[in-house]
Order: structure tokens, then C-alpha cells, then sequence
């Protein structure tokens, strides 16, 4: 069972805040370059998006 209220579940703005980044550089790299972030550390709900510090970790 996933657990959503880890704290390794971040909104965008989340962690573009955390890891000094634009909003605008998160989603670019995931247009740019899906590849970059491990399987099933990023989805998309509509027009939010979810990643997980392992993303993040993988892309910066």
C-alpha cells in the first residue's frame, strides 16, 4: 500500500521549492527527458504533478 502522506511524495511546486529550483525546470525536464526520473517516481493527475524525492534525487 502506497502511503500518501510520506513525505517523500511531493507536488511540484513542492519540490522546486525544496531543491532551490523554477517550477518551470521540474516540468521541463519531465518533457525534456521522461528517461531521466526512475520508473514510478513521477505521475501526473490531470494538471498536477507528483514526484518523489527519488526523482528529484535522479534529475538534479
Amino acid at each position: 500500500m502506497i502511503n500518501l502522506n510520506s513525505p517523500d511524495i511531493l507536488t511540484v511546486q513542492e519540490a522546486a521549492r525544496i531543491w532551490g529550483k523554477n517550477e518551470a525546470y521540474v516540468r521541463t525536464a519531465l518533457k525534456q527527458s521522461p528517461d531521466r526520473f526512475p520508473n514510478g517516481s513521477v505521475r501526473r493527475f490531470g494538471k498536477v504533478i507528483l514526484v518523489t524525492t527519488q526523482g528529484m534525487e535522479a534529475v538534479i
